[in-house]
């Protein structure tokens, strides 16, 4: 609408995040501007406060207020388990859930500084590397790099469990997951 441009430019801004269609973005604004300033300011508040807090751990790639994340630095984690994820989101999914009581580790892009500052966790008593990436030919290249990089060590590797999701019918699993819940059958 012309002669809204700082209205169209939040209804644009809203529509740049993931999932966000245009109708959403319009009531999500719509809905700040006209019927809740209180909330809007609140956002808005707490966004640039996390912008300019939030940074990754030096240690995990994880996300921290500091230069180390709380995981990192608790000493009731078991040092000898380390999953490894794909982003820092990742590992809010498995600790919402209680899922989790090792150490992470965020791969992020995969260069000679990720593969040394995984080489620093396996020497602080990692034992296990376990893999929670999304299943695809891709990870599995992937593990395979990880694992011929860090071959000196002795330390075990795994993934996470892949196949057919709980009640979703056959029709419609995709291929690769079915081939790979027949690959990993387990006796009944």
């Amino acid at each position: 609408m012309r002669g809204l441009e700082k209205f169209n430019n939040l209804v644009e801004a809203f529509e740049s995040l993931p999932t966000v269609g245009k109708k959403s973005a319009l009531r999500f604004a719509y809905h700040l501007v006209l019927h809740d300033t209180f909330t809007a300011m609140k956002i808005a508040n707490s966004i640039e406060s996390a912008i300019k807090s939030i940074r990754k751990c030096d240690k995990c790639g994880g996300l921290s207020e500091h230069e180390i994340c709380d995981i990192c630095l608790d000493e009731m984690r078991d040092v000898g388990k380390l999953c490894v994820v794909e982003s820092a989101k990742d590992i809010f999914v498995l600790e919402e859930h209680n899922l989790f009581d090792g150490r992470y580790f965020v791969l992020g892009d995969l260069d000679n500084e990720t593969i040394e500052r995984l080489e620093v966790l396996v020497k602080e008593g990692a034992k296990e590397m376990i893999f929670a990436l999304t299943p695809s030919l891709a990870s599995d290249a992937l593990i395979l790099y990880i694992e011929d990089k860090l071959k000196p060590y002795p330390l075990s590797f795994t993934k996470i469990a892949q196949g057919v999701p709980t009640g979703v019918h056959l029709e419609n699993v995709d291929m690769l997951s079915l081939s790979k819940a027949l690959e990993s059958r387990t006796k009944v």
